[in-house]
């Protein structure tokens, strides 16, 4: 049965992974994303309609700028139900520079009924570092331990990269319990 946690994950996996046929599997074919970026450091249009335009934006032409990327879902996976919010931690690599970087926000998933897919999601870009090339394999070697992609809170601490952004980054979200 489709449930609105295997929705969650099945977003993250075509996203993190740049599989943009399986956003079909997670969204309705009307969905609408809005995207509320409080950061200037990351580009995204503010909404896109439809899963076909939801792929493209957060799957397609994601991938061409970014890899290496690890999408955490901050807290338990929802149990049942058509609205989950959560706060997310993304790491990941600029294709480009090889750059690192490291943000946070927030979604607010919500699902159709019984089905579990998302209608309608919003993600709200809190933060997003730019973190120099030679940080890089650190930070990926790090985020490639957590679980994934349900992540509890207080795993974020282990074993973290004690540099800034990340440590004042880890403290925002500590804060959040």
């Amino acid at each position: 049965m489709a449930t609105l946690a295997r929705s969650i994950e099945t977003y993250i996996r075509a996203k993190d992974g740049n599989r943009p046929h399986l956003i079909a599997d997670a969204f309705t074919l009307d969905a609408t994303l809005v995207m509320t970026l409080q950061t200037s450091e990351i580009a995204f249009p503010s909404q896109a309609e439809g899963a076909d335009a939801i792929a493209r934006v957060l799957v397609s032409e994601f991938a061409q700028r970014y890899e290496n990327v690890y999408t955490l879902c901050l807290g338990a996976a929802p149990e049942q139900g058509s609205t989950f919010d959560c706060d997310w931690l993304v790491c990941m690599t600029e294709k480009g520079s090889g750059a690192a970087r490291v943000g946070f926000g927030r979604y607010e998933w919500r699902a159709v009924g019984d089905t579990g897919r998302v209608a309608a999601l919003h993600i709200v870009i809190e933060a997003m570092h730019t973190v120099p090339a030679q940080w890089s394999a650190e930070i990926l070697d790090w985020v490639s331990t957590l679980p994934y992609p349900w992540c509890p809170r207080e795993a974020l601490a282990a074993c973290a990269p004690a540099f800034e952004p990340m440590q004042s980054v880890l403290e925002t979200l500590a804060q959040r319990i």
